[in-house]
Protein backbone atom coordinates (compact mmCIF):
# COMPACT_ATOMS: atom_id res chain seq x y z
CA UNK A 1 0.00 0.00 0.00
CA UNK A 2 1.75 3.29 -1.23
CA UNK A 3 2.38 6.08 1.99
CA UNK A 4 -0.13 8.92 2.47
CA UNK A 5 2.67 12.16 1.48
CA UNK A 6 2.44 15.21 2.89
CA UNK A 7 4.66 18.22 1.48
CA UNK A 8 4.83 20.66 4.42
CA UNK A 9 5.67 23.83 2.89
CA UNK A 10 8.13 26.78 5.16
CA UNK A 11 7.25 29.35 3.08
CA UNK A 12 11.02 30.65 4.40
CA UNK A 13 13.70 30.02 2.60
CA UNK A 14 15.77 29.29 6.24
CA UNK A 15 16.73 25.36 5.71
CA UNK A 16 17.77 24.98 9.16
CA UNK A 17 14.07 26.05 10.00
CA UNK A 18 12.49 23.73 7.70
CA UNK A 19 14.47 21.04 8.90
CA UNK A 20 13.12 21.23 12.13
CA UNK A 21 9.90 22.22 11.46
CA UNK A 22 9.90 18.42 9.21
CA UNK A 23 11.18 16.94 12.39
CA UNK A 24 8.72 17.62 14.31
CA UNK A 25 5.78 17.00 11.63
CA UNK A 26 7.34 13.24 11.31
CA UNK A 27 7.43 12.86 15.19
CA UNK A 28 3.27 12.87 15.09
CA UNK A 29 2.05 11.47 11.64
CA UNK A 30 1.41 7.67 11.22
CA UNK A 31 4.09 5.31 9.73
CA UNK A 32 1.62 4.63 7.22
CA UNK A 33 2.29 8.68 6.09
CA UNK A 34 5.10 10.38 4.90
CA UNK A 35 6.14 13.83 5.68
CA UNK A 36 8.51 16.01 2.89
CA UNK A 37 9.62 19.19 4.61
CA UNK A 38 10.58 21.88 1.92
CA UNK A 39 11.24 25.66 1.27
CA UNK A 40 10.75 27.21 -1.35
CA UNK A 41 13.78 28.34 -3.92
CA UNK A 42 12.77 32.01 -3.34
CA UNK A 43 11.87 34.07 -0.41
CA UNK A 44 12.58 35.68 2.61
CA UNK A 45 14.75 34.58 4.82
CA UNK A 46 12.23 35.45 7.43
CA UNK A 47 8.44 36.19 7.26
CA UNK A 48 8.23 39.13 9.83
CA UNK A 49 5.36 41.33 8.22
CA UNK A 50 2.66 42.19 5.25
CA UNK A 51 5.69 42.51 2.53
CA UNK A 52 7.37 39.42 3.56
CA UNK A 53 4.06 37.36 3.55
CA UNK A 54 3.10 38.73 0.22
CA UNK A 55 6.04 38.21 -1.81
CA UNK A 56 6.58 34.51 0.32
CA UNK A 57 3.42 33.36 -1.29
CA UNK A 58 4.72 32.83 -4.67
CA UNK A 59 7.41 30.53 -3.27
CA UNK A 60 4.43 28.51 -1.36
CA UNK A 61 2.11 28.34 -4.82
CA UNK A 62 5.54 27.25 -6.70
CA UNK A 63 5.80 24.34 -4.50
CA UNK A 64 2.06 22.95 -4.41
CA UNK A 65 2.29 22.90 -8.18
CA UNK A 66 5.45 21.14 -8.00
CA UNK A 67 3.98 18.54 -5.81
CA UNK A 68 0.74 18.09 -7.66
CA UNK A 69 3.21 16.59 -10.50
CA UNK A 70 4.89 14.71 -7.83
CA UNK A 71 1.48 13.19 -6.54
CA UNK A 72 1.31 14.66 -2.86
CA UNK A 73 -1.79 13.87 -1.22
CA UNK A 74 -2.05 16.97 1.03
CA UNK A 75 0.09 19.98 2.30
CA UNK A 76 0.66 22.04 5.29
CA UNK A 77 1.90 26.01 5.13
CA UNK A 78 4.02 25.71 7.92
CA UNK A 79 4.38 29.97 8.78
CA UNK A 80 1.72 31.31 11.27
CA UNK A 81 0.20 34.22 8.67
CA UNK A 82 -0.81 31.49 6.09
CA UNK A 83 0.21 32.96 3.44
CA UNK A 84 -0.61 31.56 0.25
CA UNK A 85 -3.49 29.65 1.21
CA UNK A 86 -6.56 30.17 -0.50
CA UNK A 87 -4.75 30.35 -3.83
CA UNK A 88 -2.75 27.08 -2.51
CA UNK A 89 -6.29 25.31 -2.00
CA UNK A 90 -7.35 26.30 -5.74
CA UNK A 91 -4.40 25.02 -7.40
CA UNK A 92 -3.99 21.45 -5.51
CA UNK A 93 -6.39 18.22 -5.88
CA UNK A 94 -5.66 17.17 -2.19
CA UNK A 95 -6.84 19.27 1.18
CA UNK A 96 -4.00 22.36 2.21
CA UNK A 97 -4.05 23.25 6.00
CA UNK A 98 -2.66 26.53 7.20
CA UNK A 99 -0.86 26.71 10.42
CA UNK A 100 -2.56 29.00 11.84
CA UNK A 101 -5.85 28.13 10.83
CA UNK A 102 -5.31 24.39 12.32
CA UNK A 103 -3.96 25.98 15.61
CA UNK A 104 -6.67 28.26 16.61
CA UNK A 105 -9.58 25.80 15.40
CA UNK A 106 -7.50 22.87 17.50
CA UNK A 107 -7.64 25.67 20.98
CA UNK A 108 -11.10 26.23 20.58
CA UNK A 109 -11.94 22.63 20.97
CA UNK A 110 -10.20 21.89 23.62
CA UNK A 111 -10.57 25.41 25.60
CA UNK A 112 -12.35 27.99 25.78
CA UNK A 113 -9.89 30.84 25.76
CA UNK A 114 -6.72 31.11 24.12
CA UNK A 115 -3.59 33.74 23.79
CA UNK A 116 -1.79 33.66 20.84
CA UNK A 117 2.24 34.31 21.86
CA UNK A 118 3.73 35.72 18.58
CA UNK A 119 7.59 36.85 17.89
CA UNK A 120 7.64 40.71 16.86
CA UNK A 121 5.02 43.03 17.62
CA UNK A 122 4.76 44.75 14.51
CA UNK A 123 3.00 40.33 13.20
CA UNK A 124 0.68 40.96 15.79
CA UNK A 125 -1.71 42.75 13.67
CA UNK A 126 -1.92 39.88 11.02
CA UNK A 127 -2.43 37.59 13.41
CA UNK A 128 -5.56 39.66 14.25
CA UNK A 129 -6.60 39.34 11.03
CA UNK A 130 -6.37 35.74 10.78
CA UNK A 131 -8.42 35.62 14.15
CA UNK A 132 -11.00 37.38 12.71
CA UNK A 133 -10.97 35.38 9.32
CA UNK A 134 -11.28 31.96 11.29
CA UNK A 135 -14.04 33.17 13.66
CA UNK A 136 -11.77 32.63 16.74
CA UNK A 137 -12.88 36.16 17.61
CA UNK A 138 -14.69 34.94 20.84
CA UNK A 139 -12.14 32.54 21.81
CA UNK A 140 -9.11 34.60 21.16
CA UNK A 141 -8.36 36.74 24.45
CA UNK A 142 -5.07 37.89 23.42
CA UNK A 143 -2.32 38.72 20.70
CA UNK A 144 1.08 39.17 22.59
CA UNK A 145 3.93 40.01 20.70
CA UNK A 146 7.59 39.30 22.31
CA UNK A 147 9.43 41.46 19.81
CA UNK A 148 11.88 38.28 19.09
CA UNK A 149 13.05 37.97 15.43
CA UNK A 150 12.11 34.78 14.10
CA UNK A 151 16.08 33.87 13.31
CA UNK A 152 16.87 34.43 16.77
CA UNK A 153 14.72 31.03 17.65
CA UNK A 154 17.30 29.39 15.82
CA UNK A 155 20.21 30.82 17.44
CA UNK A 156 21.62 29.15 20.52
CA UNK A 157 22.32 30.94 23.54
CA UNK A 158 19.69 33.74 22.90
CA UNK A 159 16.94 34.64 25.72
CA UNK A 160 14.33 34.03 23.18
CA UNK A 161 13.20 30.39 24.82
CA UNK A 162 12.87 32.26 28.14
CA UNK A 163 11.54 35.84 26.56
CA UNK A 164 8.84 33.13 25.21
CA UNK A 165 7.81 31.15 28.49
CA UNK A 166 7.41 34.42 30.74
CA UNK A 167 5.35 35.90 28.02
CA UNK A 168 3.33 32.53 28.02
CA UNK A 169 2.80 32.10 31.63
CA UNK A 170 1.18 35.99 31.64
CA UNK A 171 -1.06 35.24 28.90
CA UNK A 172 -2.56 32.20 31.59
CA UNK A 173 -2.87 35.07 34.33
CA UNK A 174 -3.25 38.38 32.92
CA UNK A 175 -5.55 37.39 30.08
CA UNK A 176 -7.49 34.12 31.74
CA UNK A 177 -6.36 32.46 28.95
CA UNK A 178 -6.64 28.39 29.39
CA UNK A 179 -4.55 27.24 26.24
CA UNK A 180 -1.96 29.20 24.63
CA UNK A 181 -1.42 29.48 20.78
CA UNK A 182 2.23 29.41 19.42
CA UNK A 183 2.15 32.38 16.62
CA UNK A 184 5.36 31.31 14.69
CA UNK A 185 6.56 27.76 13.01
CA UNK A 186 9.97 28.34 14.64
CA UNK A 187 8.40 27.59 17.68
CA UNK A 188 7.61 24.14 17.10
CA UNK A 189 10.12 22.54 18.99
CA UNK A 190 9.11 24.39 22.39
CA UNK A 191 5.22 23.10 22.39
CA UNK A 192 5.94 20.31 25.30
CA UNK A 193 8.27 22.11 27.27
CA UNK A 194 6.56 25.26 27.62
CA UNK A 195 3.28 23.33 28.07
CA UNK A 196 5.01 21.75 31.17
CA UNK A 197 6.30 24.56 32.19
CA UNK A 198 2.80 26.81 32.41
CA UNK A 199 0.74 24.24 33.65
CA UNK A 200 -1.48 24.49 30.46
CA UNK A 201 -2.30 22.89 27.02
CA UNK A 202 0.22 24.60 24.21
CA UNK A 203 -0.90 24.24 20.58
CA UNK A 204 1.70 24.52 17.71
CA UNK A 205 0.42 24.56 14.48
CA UNK A 206 2.99 22.56 12.60
CA UNK A 207 1.78 19.01 14.31
CA UNK A 208 -1.72 20.10 14.88
CA UNK A 209 -1.88 20.97 10.88
CA UNK A 210 -0.09 17.84 9.61
CA UNK A 211 -2.56 15.45 12.04
CA UNK A 212 -5.62 17.45 10.52
CA UNK A 213 -4.30 16.70 6.77
CA UNK A 214 -3.38 13.51 7.47
CA UNK A 215 -6.53 12.88 8.92
CA UNK A 216 -8.78 14.37 6.10
CA UNK A 217 -7.11 12.29 3.23
CA UNK A 218 -7.63 9.35 5.32
CA UNK A 219 -11.44 10.56 5.51
CA UNK A 220 -11.37 11.07 1.88
CA UNK A 221 -12.11 14.52 1.96
CA UNK A 222 -11.15 17.45 0.32
CA UNK A 223 -11.01 21.19 -1.04
CA UNK A 224 -14.41 22.02 -2.45
CA UNK A 225 -14.04 22.45 -6.44
CA UNK A 226 -17.39 23.88 -6.30
CA UNK A 227 -17.69 27.81 -6.22
CA UNK A 228 -14.27 30.22 -4.48
CA UNK A 229 -11.79 27.44 -4.71
CA UNK A 230 -12.18 26.11 -8.28
CA UNK A 231 -9.19 25.50 -10.23
CA UNK A 232 -7.63 28.87 -11.51
CA UNK A 233 -9.15 29.73 -14.34
CA UNK A 234 -6.40 29.74 -17.56
CA UNK A 235 -5.47 32.41 -18.90
CA UNK A 236 -1.84 33.95 -19.91
CA UNK A 237 -0.03 35.89 -17.14
CA UNK A 238 2.52 38.24 -18.35
CA UNK A 239 6.03 39.13 -17.66
CA UNK A 240 8.34 36.96 -15.35
CA UNK A 241 4.69 35.15 -13.53
CA UNK A 242 4.39 34.07 -17.41
CA UNK A 243 5.39 30.64 -15.87
CA UNK A 244 3.15 30.47 -13.75
CA UNK A 245 -0.09 30.83 -15.74
CA UNK A 246 -3.01 28.37 -14.66
CA UNK A 247 -3.42 25.83 -17.37
CA UNK A 248 -6.74 24.21 -18.42
CA UNK A 249 -7.78 21.19 -15.73
CA UNK A 250 -8.81 18.20 -17.15
CA UNK A 251 -12.78 18.06 -16.74
CA UNK A 252 -12.30 14.11 -15.13
CA UNK A 253 -10.11 16.04 -12.38
CA UNK A 254 -12.36 18.87 -12.05
CA UNK A 255 -14.32 17.48 -8.95
CA UNK A 256 -11.11 17.24 -6.93
CA UNK A 257 -9.97 13.65 -5.24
Amino acid sequence: MAKLRIKVINPNTTQTMTDAIGAVARAVVLPTSEVVAVSPSMGPVSIEGHYDEAMSALGVLDEVIRGEADGFDAYVIACFGDPGLLAAREVARGPVIGIAEAAMHVASMISNAFSVVTTLDRTVAIAEHLVEQYGMTRFCRNIRGTEIAVLDLERPGTAARRQIIDECRRAIKEDRAEAIVLGCAGMAELADEISMAIGAPVIEGVRAAVKLAEGFVQLGVSTSKRGSLAYPLAKPYSGMLSAYAPKDIPQKNAAGR
